[in-house]
C-alpha cells in the first residue's frame, strides 16, 4: 500500500469514527447508563426514559447546529424511546411488559413498510449513515445513487425484507408470551431480537456482495463509489 492510499484510508477511517462515536455516546450509552442510573435510585421507568431521550435529542440539536441537517440514526432512536415511553403507559403487568417489547418491534417493521410509499423507504437513511462517513460529500454521492434504478430497487427490498421480518417477529414473541412460562417467555425476548437483526445485517451484507460482484462482472462500478455503495447502485444479475 503507498503512503497515499494510507493516507486516505486513515483519513477515512478518522472520519468513520467522527461521525459514529458521537451516535453511539448520545443514543446507545449516555441514554443506558442514564435509565440504569436513574432506576436503580427509584425513579420509575417511564421517567427514566423520559430524562434518557434528552440524550438524542441533544445530538439533533448539535448536528443540526453543526452541519444544518438532522441526524437519521438519532430521529430513529428518539422514535423508539418515544415508543417505549408511550407504550409503558399502558402495559403494567409482567406478561404485557414482555407483549410491549414486541409491539414496539412490530410498529417499527410497520414503519419499515409505511416508507415504501415515501419518496424514500427507510433503509435509504440507514445505509446512507453506515455507508458514508457522514462528510457531505459522502452523503451527496450516497444520495446521487438513487438515480440507479438498481440501487432503488436493492433500498425498496431491504426495506421490505426488514419491516415483514420485525412484523412477523413481533406476532412469534407475543404468541409465545402467551405459551411459555414468564422465565422462558423473557429468554425468548432477549435473545430473539438480536438472531433476527443479526440474521437481517448477514442478509443484506450478502446482497451487498452480490449486488458489487454483479456490477464489478458487467464493468458498469460507478467511479469513485465504495465498494458497498457500488454493489447497491447496479441491478442484481440474478
Amino acid at each position: 500500500m503507498s503512503d497515499s492510499t494510507a493516507g486516505r484510508s486513515g483519513g477515512g477511517m478518522r472520519a468513520l469514527a467522527l461521525n459514529w462515536l458521537p451516535t453511539l455516546l448520545f443514543n446507545v450509552l449516555m441514554p443506558v447508563v442514564t435509565y440504569n442510573y436513574l432506576t436503580g435510585h427509584g425513579m420509575s421507568g417511564v421517567n427514566a426514559l423520559l430524562i434518557a431521550s434528552l440524550w438524542p435529542v441533544a445530538e439533533l440539536a448539535v448536528v443540526f447546529v453543526a452541519k444544518r441537517r438532522l441526524d437519521d440514526f438519532s430521529m430513529l432512536t428518539l422514535i423508539f424511546l418515544v415508543l417505549t415511553i408511550v407504550t409503558s403507559a399502558f402495559f403494567h403487568s409482567e406478561r404485557l411488559l414482555l407483549i410491549k417489547e414486541s409491539v414496539i418491534t412490530g410498529i417499527f417493521g410497520v414503519i419499515c413498510l409505511g416508507t415504501l410509499f415515501a419518496a424514500r423507504p427507510l433503509m435509504f437513511y440507514f445505509g446512507r449513515k453506515f455507508a458514508t462517513d457522514g462528510t457531505a460529500e459522502g452523503i451527496a454521492y450516497w444520495n446521487s445513487l438513487w438515480q440507479y434504478e438498481g440501487f432503488r430497487a436493492t433500498q425498496r427490498l431491504i426495506t421490505t425484507v426488514w419491516g415483514v421480518a420485525y412484523i412477523v417477529e413481533a406476532v412469534i414473541r407475543i404468541a409465545l408470551t402467551y405459551v411459555l412460562s414468564h422465565s422462558a417467555a423473557l429468554t425468548v425476548n432477549n435473545v430473539m431480537p438480536y438472531a433476527v437483526t443479526g440474521g437481517l445485517l448477514f442478509w443484506t451484507i450478502r446482497l451487498g456482495n452480490k449486488r458489487r460482484a454483479a456490477a464489478e462482472a458487467a464493468g458498469r462500478v460507478p467511479g469513485q463509489a465504495s465498494a458497498e455503495q457500488q454493489a447497491q447502485a447496479e441491478p442484481s444479475a440474478s
